[in-house]
């Protein structure tokens, strides 16, 4: 089984639930409360965990509370930090989440310790990226760090899941080192310069694709997802399923799509896996409490029949 080098957030969620979102000035009540772990990178690297990757997960906390509960959490949770890092000057990242009754979010992030793990930290690891099957990285860690790991995993031919979330833009240099590009329909938006309504989904795909992106994943929530490369182009349609929170979905699918890869699944087997990962995901609340185990995501599989279409 390949190894896989997960690099990136890690932060403390305080999740509310309520009815509706507040307008500005109104005050309503909340439903419930739940505080978890997450972190677009701790989510990744969990779900790559938890459903059956070789993982490696690359951190920075902060040395306060929050920082040493979530050290304890991981190694409860048996996945691999040992490559972690602890740092004074900053807290440990936290996220403020409010979802709806729809299973919508909002979600205000303070950085911390995230904006701390720095391209200097990224050299002292990069023997592992060098050894590693596939690195992910997303981006709620600096840019220049995201830069470093990309430059590095390219230089030793380790495969790169880059998954631009949040959205933002993308040096050409940089994309053109990225083996899977994962991105929603926001992010595809913001990296090509192009809008999805006036060119179409395919041809977003496809101008991301000329700008160096050797495969291209573009999640559309509740209509699936599209896939293209040089070898074969299709789409895998969503699982219809009631959704309670969309934390952590796009996660979800990232760290399960590196997971069903580093087992040897193709490409559509790989990505059905990812959707039904995904599903799962979203009829929970919270990001990491939400991931399923491999278990799950198989006996998912088993019911429900998936089609797509090439």
């Amino acid at each position: 089984m390949g190894e896989i080098v997960v690099i990136g957030s890690s932060n403390t969620d305080l999740i509310l639930k309520m009815e509706y979102f507040p307008a500005p000035g109104e005050t309503i009540e909340g439903t419930s409360f739940l505080q978890a772990m997450g972190g677009k990178g701790a989510n990744q690297a969990l779900a790559a965990h938890k459903l059956g990757g070789n993982v490696k997960f690359v951190t920075c906390l902060g040395n306060d509370m929050n920082g040493e509960n979530t050290m304890k959490y991981y190694k409860r949770q048996k996945l691999d930090v040992s490559l972690a890092i602890t740092v004074d000057g900053a807290p440990s990242g936290t996220a403020m989440i409010w979802v709806d009754k729809k299973g919508e979010n909002c979600i205000v992030i303070n950085p911390g310790a995230n904006g701390m793990l720095s391209p200097e930290h990224i050299d002292k690891v990069k023997g592992v990226i060098a050894k590693a099957d596939m690195v992910v990285v997303q981006m709620e860690i600096p840019y220049a760090t995201v830069q470093k790991i990309c430059e590095i995993a390219h230089r030793h031919n380790t495969k790169i899941l880059l998954n631009v979330a949040p959205a933002s833009k993308i040096d050409l240099e940089t994309i053109q080192m990225i083996d899977i590009l994962v991105v929603n329909e926001t992010e595809a938006e913001t990296i090509s310069g192009e809008r999805i309504e006036s060119l179409g989904e395919e041809a977003v795909v496809d101008k991301l694709r000329t700008m160096g992106a050797q495969t291209v994943v573009l999640t559309l929530g509740k209509k699936g997802s599209l896939f293209k490369n040089d070898q074969t182009y299709f789409h895998v349609p969503a699982f219809k399923v009631e959704a309670v929170d969309s934390t952590a979905a796009g996660d979800v699918f990232c760290g399960a799509l590196a997971a069903g890869l580093g087992k040897g699944h193709d490409w559509v087997k790989a990505i059905k896996f990812a959707t039904a990962a995904s599903a799962l995901c979203v009829m929970r609340l919270g990001a990491q409490p939400s991931i399923p185990t491999e278990r799950e995501v198989y006996d998912f599989l088993n019911k429900k029949e998936l089609p797509y279409s090439r």
